[in-house]
């Protein structure tokens, strides 16, 4: 939260590129940046795991 707000004063006082970069790098730690990018990746992996499995066993 504290990236965010330092993002948005940043992007009113400052620099338009800083403030993006900041509100960027907010969303990426927030729960809905890299963890759920994680999670999906992994279930992507896993549906591969299960295509590969059902071209193998049949």
């Amino acid at each position: 939260m504290v990236i965010v707000l330092l993002g948005v004063a940043v992007l009113l006082t400052c620099s338009l590129q800083n403030g993006i970069i900041l509100l960027v790098m907010a969303f990426l730690i927030s729960p809905y940046g890299l963890p759920m990018a994680a999670i999906w990746l992994l279930g992507k992996v896993q549906d591969l795991k299960f295509t590969i499995q059902d071209l193998v066993y049949g």
